[in-house]
């Protein structure tokens, strides 16, 4: 049974959100972003992250007044002493970030109120790669599994075919799933 449409659904205001897509419809440059992280070395295998600044809908964001700050650590048999998690371990909470806010996103579109959602992800890796001790194993993941337990006001497979659409639209997704160009140029003068 579908939930009435009305002007908020699972947290979502669906009034603005068909006014975005109305826009950007209208005027498509509104659609690109660009994301932006600095990041500085702590020592051994810990950096901090900080995110704050961004572009999109056509110009520079100012609505953070504060960084978003994340340490990357490594765990002591990678040669870590625990000060946070590791990159690989990020990548699988923004993995499950994105699933997650796309498949809302969009069931709010659809009409569809979400009851409650949680995932678990788990990825296996080969470090041989990374440590270039065999050169026929790729570094990084050789598979991410996603279980989502998901719970709406619809049938499951409205509920199946969110989730495939989720995963297909989801941006993270997506730039795990095909290559995504990533350049590393070296700069003489890093400002902090």
């Amino acid at each position: 049974m579908k939930a009435q449409a009305t002007q908020t659904l699972n947290g979502i205001d669906r009034a603005q959100m068909q006014e975005t897509v109305k826009a950007i419809k209208k005027q498509p440059t509104l659609a690109q972003f660009e994301w932006r992280v600095h990041n500085k070395w702590l020592g051994g295998g810990a950096n901090r992250s900080t995110i704050r600044d961004f572009y999109g809908a056509g110009q520079e964001d100012t609505s953070r007044s504060e960084d978003f700050v994340f340490v990357n650590g490594e765990p002591p048999v990678l040669l870590g002493a625990n000060e946070g998690a590791n990159p690989v371990e990020f990548l699988l909470h923004a993995l499950a970030g994105c699933i997650t806010s796309t498949a809302v996103i969009h069931a709010a579109a659809r009409g569809i109120r979400i009851e409650s959602i949680s995932t678990r992800l788990e990825g296996d890796m080969d470090l041989r790669g990374f440590l270039d001790l065999d050169p026929s194993i790729t570094p990084g993941y050789e598979g991410i599994r996603v279980v989502v337990d998901i719970q709406a006001d619809c049938g499951d497979e409205e509920l199946d075919e969110l989730l495939a659409f989720a995963k297909d639209h989801s941006p993270v997704s997506q730039s795990l799933c095909r290559p995504v160009p990533v350049t590393v140029e070296r700069t003489r003068s890093l400002s902090s």
